[in-house]
């Protein structure tokens, strides 16, 4: 899970630097490990990317951007699914053949050795340890196999037809944006749309931006246009001419479900689905849940408490269904990144001491109902429960508006093996031991499809539910 942007501006004398770092700032929640920002003048590329967040890769005493000209442009902020921070994985990536071409990319590939045997054999030596390397290596290999005597004839069916090629080799997620050197802007999902993209307009539809979510459109007074549908292509020309292609005709869309339920920002729209929407109704879900099926502990909870951030407002809807009061017991520091995304367990148990702290008047003497957004590991409730116990709670029931996460994620969560995770081959009564509370409650994953999906008034029937499910797509 990264987050990508991509922006074009109809005036070549426009800076689009402040655009992309704003949209960069505003998606840093979709990758901590590395941020990087190209753009594109005068046939021309300019970089800047190393490990670290926005605001400490682009330090604006360093006057980056002046550094970084142009009026088209790509961002990109990763979360590393093969636990490596080496700086030449961070994004965008880039190659001189044929033309230039820059990309970035969020999701994962999953058949790397046959793409990388491909290139090697018709294209090149790759030895990379990236599948968004070896993405752009494959697009540049079917582009140099085009007859380019005459460039006036690469036009937007010419790329159209090269992602076509890619759709019919490439298995995994993958939302990209390539910067195209001497042709503009081309972007494309895959046929089954697990990965957001969307794309918006200004106002005079001159300029546009996309990006892996629609926050990052409305931070910069842009209006969003839509969703790039599952299988979908679209290409920006260097003129801002608009160019859209339905390549995969019968598209099966699944967007993550993880994605509604802890990775998006609240304020986004996904497939037209708005994710405070969503976690709303799960908290209702999970509240109607406790209420018709754990009647014994209702008399006993005495405050119901989200862990910040992204359960909170699932929280708030608990405690209204349960008619328990709402408090605030933990303090979050902003300053500390998302646990979940980072790359070892020994920095994710560093940082929670770090990121939670407890008011502990709230718990003192209290029987507290903690919601989540989910139980992955469970180290980190293990922890929370810890902090809460200390601050003088005597009861704690842990509910999490996720169903149980059983199973490897192969779309670009990291979630490689079952072993690791906490809901793997235990019962609930066994989780309820592990991390040391006195209940633990999950909500029912075909509970928070269906809801989901009555939010996108059925525009969305399925979901990619992997790591809940163990039912992987057929790619």
């Amino acid at each position: 899970m990264c987050g990508i942007f991509g922006i074009y501006l109809n005036d070549e004398n426009s800076n689009i630097y402040n655009y992309i770092l704003n949209g960069l700032t505003v998606l840093q929640h979709r990758g901590q490990d590395s941020a990087g920002i190209c753009t594109l003048k005068n046939n021309k590329f300019f970089f800047h990317k190393n490990n670290g967040k926005v605001s400490e890769v682009f330090n604006s005493s360093k006057h980056i951007g002046d550094l970084l000209e142009g009026n088209i442009g790509l961002g990109h902020v990763r979360y590393s699914t093969i636990s490596s921070l080496n700086v030449d994985l961070c994004q965008p990536f880039y190659t001189n053949m044929p033309y230039g071409l820059a990309l970035c990319h969020n999701g994962n590939i999953v058949n790397t050795d046959e793409l990388r045997s491909i290139i090697t054999k018709q294209y090149m030596h790759n030895n990379t340890d990236s599948d968004s390397q070896l993405l752009l290596h494959l697009f540049a290999l079917k582009l140099s196999q085009i007859n380019h005597s005459d460039n006036s004839v690469i036009n937007s069916n010419t790329f159209f037809e090269i992602v076509d090629q890619i759709y019919a080799l490439v298995k995994g997620s993958y939302s990209v944006i390539i910067l195209i050197n001497g042709f503009g802007m081309l972007a494309f999902k895959d046929p089954y749309g697990i990965r957001p993209l969307c794309f918006g307009k200004s106002e005079d539809s001159k300029n546009y931006i996309i990006a892996s979510e629609s926050v990052a459109i409305k931070y910069n007074d842009y209006f969003l246009e839509r969703e790039i549908n599952s299988g979908e292509c679209v290409f920006i020309d260097k003129n801002g001419n608009f160019f859209s292609r339905q390549i995969i005709q019968k598209p099966d869309l699944r967007p993550c479900l993880f994605e509604y339920i802890y990775f998006s920002r609240p304020d986004s729209i996904i497939n037209g689905i708005l994710v405070y929407q969503t976690r709303k109704k799960m908290g209702e879900i999970l509240g109607l849940k406790i209420q018709n099926e754990f009647k014994d502990i209702i008399n006993e909870i005495d405050v119901v408490m989200p862990v910040p951030d992204t359960a909170r407002i699932a929280a708030l809807k608990v405690s209204y269904i349960l008619n328990k009061p709402y408090c605030e017991g933990f303090v979050k520091n902003n300053y500390v990144g998302r646990t979940f995304i980072m790359p070892t367990q020994k920095e994710r148990n560093q940082n929670i001491k770090m990121k939670l702290n407890t008011i502990e008047v709230k718990f003192f003497s209290k029987n507290v109902l903690i919601v989540d957004d989910s139980i992955v590991r469970g180290n980190t409730s293990i922890q929370i429960i810890q902090l809460a116990r200390k601050a003088g709670a005597k009861k704690i029931f842990f509910a999490s508006i996720a169903p149980p996460i059983c199973y490897p994620n192969y779309y670009g969560i990291s979630i490689p093996t079952s072993e690791e995770l906490v809901a793997y081959n235990r019962t609930t009564t066994q989780i309820t031991e592990k991390i040391c509370a006195d209940l633990v409650i999950y909500n029912d994953l075909s509970n928070v499809i269906e809801i989901c999906s009555n939010i996108s008034y059925g525009t969305v029937k399925k979901f990619e539910t992997s790591c809940f499910d163990g039912k992987y797509i057929s790619l």
